[in-house]
């Protein structure tokens, strides 16, 4: 189902947060997303994710895929996937008794040759709103929004979901998941999924983050990347 949606997420998870990137900071991800089910393999080998903190409670974003695909019942592809483009933005800050609450509007680029199915051939928008509320070691966000996504045969679909994680040491933290998305296609039904997680942080600046799931209706995905962070101290 999110086949095309390469992002849409907050990495290890399709769960986004509202938490922009520091002001001036970098976060670069190195990163392999991969999708199996009846129809074969779809996902990306590697991707690049890069975001940065323009200014207080604003980050913008961009990925650049490589992606493939491998389908039962054709040729086997791999190549430019579509270059995603956003911009992340709290609009209320975290309280003790109030949640952080941002969005997270990206535009998909359909630069990924469609006929070799490594793109969606069309421009596509998500327009979201998330939420995250911290309490001890542990935290929670989840949201949802809306996704543009026009073609012959599409339809435009609603993406929901919510992460609960909780930091286990003072450089590892576990989460899990659960997302719903409506129908994106004609003869394409409304699909749950759940992923679970880890985020390692070797060190300050070097992270390993990676998650595995599955649909309540079958397949599977993964996700799997090396973030290297940096900024002004």
């Amino acid at each position: 189902m999110l086949g095309s949606q390469v992002a849409s997420a907050g990495p290890p998870f399709v769960t986004d947060d509202p938490e922009p990137v520091e002001h001036d900071h970098w976060e670069i991800y190195l990163a392999s997303q991969d999708q199996h089910d009846s129809n074969g393999w779809t996902g990306t080998a590697p991707h690049l994710e890069v975001n940065y903190g323009a200014i207080k409670d604003l980050q913008l974003h961009l990925i650049a895929p490589l992606s493939y695909t491998r389908p039962t019942t054709r040729s086997h592809a791999y190549g430019v996937g579509d270059v995603e483009l956003g911009a992340k933005y709290r609009f209320i800050d975290e309280t003790p008794w109030r949640p952080q609450i941002g969005t997270f509007p990206l535009v998909e680029l359909p630069t990924g040759d469609a006929d070799r199915g490594l793109g969606g051939g069309h421009l596509q928008i998500f327009v979201p709103v998330w939420l995250q509320k911290s309490f001890g070691q542990w935290t929670s966000y989840g949201g949802g929004g809306y996704w543009y996504h026009p073609g012959a045969g599409n339809r435009d679909w609603v993406l929901v979901g919510i992460e609960v994680q909780r930091k286990l040491s003072s450089n590892l933290a576990i989460g899990v998941e659960v997302f719903h998305g409506t129908s994106m296609a004609v003869g394409v039904g409304t699909e749950t999924r759940f992923n679970i997680g880890a985020m390692l942080d070797l060190t300050d600046n070097h992270h390993i983050l990676l998650s595995a799931g599955s649909g309540l209706g079958g397949g599977t995905q993964g996700y799997l990347a090396y973030q290297l962070t940096f900024g002004p101290q």
